[in-house]
């Protein structure tokens, strides 16, 4: 393309940093951290935990030029429900601050009657602004989900016209990206990702000793809230454990193979 693509970093990074907050406060740590990517997440409200309105607008304000995303939810809550949350959050930005680069919905509980989860997605990207990229979520855990088998989401995605696929967890208390046996899944869907032209962004659960291993795939973008708050997923982002892993997410220091040894980040 023409113009750089939001998730590539601007620095030595090896691939875009993403870290999720949920209010502007959060927003401001994560970018003294030196976060990349700055994704607008409530995690009270679940694994892709739309934030209000109001919240994200404000943490754009608070990011500047940076490149941010949201996390919309579910698709089985309704993509004219998703969009009209976007159109609220384009309503309410403030005079300095950007649209976001993506919107990220996940696929959750989409069988059952009524429209398929493939039409669903196709309405849900029709209806987005231009220079908006749809992200849809590929759940590693997807039986667990009762959402659609990766590798469909992937063909479905690539049909649609997106740029982007997202690997992540739904079941937040379980094994993350980087524990077995979800990751044994990774390499193989990754490949089919990229395969059909898509850059694959990876979350859920990684932490400072599988970055290394994680890197190994070239991710476009590495994406982290528990590893990047004190306390826990539902604590607060920690400036300093930003930087920790905007440090591991560094060639020279992750070796892209492996495992990164020390505490969890």
């Amino acid at each position: 393309m023409s113009r750089r693509d939001w998730w590539q970093p601007a620095d030595d990074l090896a691939c875009g940093l993403l870290v999720s907050v949920r209010d502007p406060a959060e927003a401001a740590a994560a970018v003294a951290g030196g976060a990349t990517i700055i994704d607008v997440k409530e995690p009270d409200r679940g694994p892709l935990g739309r934030a209000d309105a109001a919240v994200a607008a404000a943490v754009a304000g608070t990011v500047g030029r940076r490149p941010w995303t949201i996390a919309a939810g579910e698709l089985r809550e309704g993509s004219a429900s998703i969009l009209a949350h976007v159109s609220e959050v384009l309503r309410l930005l403030p005079a300095n601050a950007t649209p976001p680069a993506a919107v990220k919905v996940g696929l959750a509980g989409v069988g059952g009657s009524g429209p398929t989860w493939e039409q669903m997605l196709a309405a849900f990207v029709a209806g987005l602004e231009p220079g908006i990229d749809p992200v849809p979520v590929a759940y590693l855990d997807w039986e667990q989900a009762q959402a659609p088998e990766p590798c469909d989401v992937i063909g479905a995605a690539a049909r649609h016209g997106c740029r982007l696929v997202l690997f992540d967890t739904c079941d937040k208390q379980g094994g993350g990206a980087g524990d077995s046996p979800l990751a044994g899944r990774i390499p193989r869907w990754d490949a089919a990702a990229r395969d059909a032209g898509l850059a694959v962004a990876l979350a859920g659960g990684i932490d400072a000793e599988h970055i290394a291993a994680a890197l190994g795939l070239r991710p476009a973008v590495l994406g982290f809230r528990t590893a990047a708050c004190d306390g826990g997923r539902f604590g607060r982002i920690s400036g300093k454990r930003v930087a920790r892993l905007g440090t591991l997410c560094r060639p020279a220091a992750a070796g892209f193979g492996g495992k990164v040894s020390g505490a969890r980040a």
